[in-house]
């Protein structure tokens, strides 16, 4: 008899997605225009969201549900994975709502519940799930505010979410806070810290490739592994007005603290005991708690480099510094860039680094980890070369969704001589398919209940604890650590290089 696949996704087993009313707070901002509708279009587009289910936008200006609709259709022409089909379109649209009130308005709450209770009516099934895409400070109100107009208790049968955009909290003292007027509003399995990261195909291909392929997860270890990097690049500055949030936030707190270490975690962790959302996890949560604290400021210099751009060229775009980029404090000390070595304290990765680096204004957008294998040793094929002969396994995040393991093989012909070549897997070409946008997958298993790819409240807690040791040696006063330059189109400050140099390693070549 053929064994169970746990990993095995098949339509047959997988939950569907209740009929709900979706009532997305923040509703005027580009993340419910730009991916959050889209998202919704998308999934009905291949099927998958209930006929039923409602869409309440809620913000402070005055619209009616047509302008509103109008608005949306005009941005999902542009960005829709799928493209714009105006018959599907015309149908979807009609179960799209707009409502106005200020955040603190107790009134507008009030009537926020009628107008659910008239969308149960015509068959919304009575189900709801709040997404809070509004600046992080109106967080505690609106948490505040659903509970005194009694939204978030659902009705017999039921059920009432929250998901929860980051940044979840600025540091641990925060997010702490904020978990505290979550878990007074809702059961944290009602709760939904979202990290689109995790919606990626290949970061949920991280456990199956590791778990469900034998030929990896026996190497997969400090005897095998020589050292790991994850790195997100992005070939922009502050465009869009980003400035003000980001000067405010830097490249740890936005980047590292929750969609760099995610990644990490998902690499590094042991197999979970099941596929529930617990049991990942768990799993998750010791990652964390093992994740080797700086001793003090020097210890984090040694570790951590900090950076910002200066003017260079960009894919022959011309790009000022960061200090010059509009809502940029002129004497900023907010790094957008950040390059760290960072180990882990477990039976399985003593002795192997993962070096992390981020930044703004880099050469070009990826995001990606590799996983050094150690070399053979050199007495057959790599005598008296220098080449790199390790193996080297690929998990491109972003934008070309894929795996890929580099290999040596022989050149053709008499003589023996080697060469680096790739084994590589794209999702566009072997499923001949475009991946599904990763909110399309987040906002389904919100509906589903499967809370497996959205973040713990011990998890967001156990991540501060480990960024906040850095932020107060960047900004506790003396013997702050350096804060270096490099020029826009480069990847990177000389110093960020010398982190892996001082251990004999380079950072992988994109």
């Amino acid at each position: 008899m053929e064994a169970t696949n746990p990993f095995r996704e098949d339509q047959a087993t997988r939950t569907s997605p209740a009929s709900c009313s979706v009532v997305i707070f923040g509703a005027s901002g580009d993340l419910t225009s730009r991916k959050l509708v889209p998202a919704l279009y998308n999934i009905a587009a291949d099927g998958e969201l209930p006929p039923t289910l409602r869409v309440v936008g809620f913000a402070r200006r005055e619209k009616s549900h047509d302008s509103f609709r109008t608005e949306l259709e005009e941005v999902n022409k542009k960005v829709s994975r799928q493209g714009h089909d105006e018959r599907l379109w015309g149908s979807f649209s009609q179960s799209i709502f707009y409502h106005q009130s200020e955040f603190e308005d107790d009134n507008g709450y009030t009537r926020l519940a009628l107008l659910l209770d008239e969308l149960d009516a015509q068959g919304a099934g009575g189900n709801r799930l709040f997404y809070l895409s509004t600046s992080p400070e109106y967080f505690p109100i609106v948490l505040e505010q659903l509970k005194k107009a009694g939204l978030h208790q659902a009705a017999p049968g039921k059920w009432a979410r929250v998901v929860i955009e980051k940044p979840f909290g600025t540091d641990l003292a925060t997010a702490q806070n904020l978990n505290r007027a979550v878990h007074d509003t809702f059961d944290e399995k009602d709760t939904y810290r979202i990290d689109h990261y995790l919606g990626k195909e290949t970061a949920q291909n991280i456990m199956v490739l590791r778990f469900a392929n034998a030929i990896f997860e026996p190497i997969w270890n400090n005897r095998y592994i020589d050292h790991v990097q994850i790195t997100c690049a992005e070939n922009l500055g502050m465009e869009g007005g980003r400035g003000g949030y980001y000067d405010k936030a830097g490249c740890l707190r936005d980047m590292v603290q929750n969609h760099l270490m995610q990644l990490l975690s998902l690499v590094a962790m042991e197999p979970p005991t099941d596929l529930s959302a617990d049991g990942v996890r768990d799993e998750k949560v010791k990652v964390f708690r093992s994740l080797r604290h700086f001793a003090d400021a020097a210890d984090v210099a040694k570790n951590v480099v900090r950076a910002q751009y200066a003017a260079g060229t960009v894919n022959s775009r011309a790009a000022v510094g960061y200090t010059q980029e509009d809502r940029i404090h002129p004497e900023s000390m907010t790094e957008a860039y950040v390059a760290m070595k960072i180990n882990i304290d477990t039976w399985r990765w003593e002795g192997v680094p993962f070096y992390l680096r981020v930044g703004k204004q880099l050469p070009k957008k990826t995001t990606e980890i590799s996983v050094h294998f150690k070399s053979p040793p050199h007495v057959l094929f790599n005598r008296g070369t220098d080449d790199d002969s390790a193996n080297v396994l690929v998990i491109r995040i972003q934008p070309d969704e894929g795996i890929s393991l580099r290999i040596a093989s022989k050149i053709p012909g008499p003589a023996v001589r080697t060469e680096r070549v790739k084994m590589d897997f794209s999702y566009s070409t072997s499923f001949g398919k475009a991946s599904p946008e990763a909110y399309e997958r987040l906002l389904l298993d919100a509906m589903s209940g499967d809370a497996t790819l959205f973040a713990r409240g011990d998890e967001v807690e156990h991540a501060w604890r480990y960024i906040d040791i850095i932020e107060q040696a960047w900004h506790g006063g003396a013997g702050q650590p350096p804060m270096y330059q490099y020029p826009a189109g480069s990847w990177g400050p000389p110093e960020a290089d010398e982190l892996l140099k001082r251990d004999g390693r380079d950072w992988r070549r994109l």
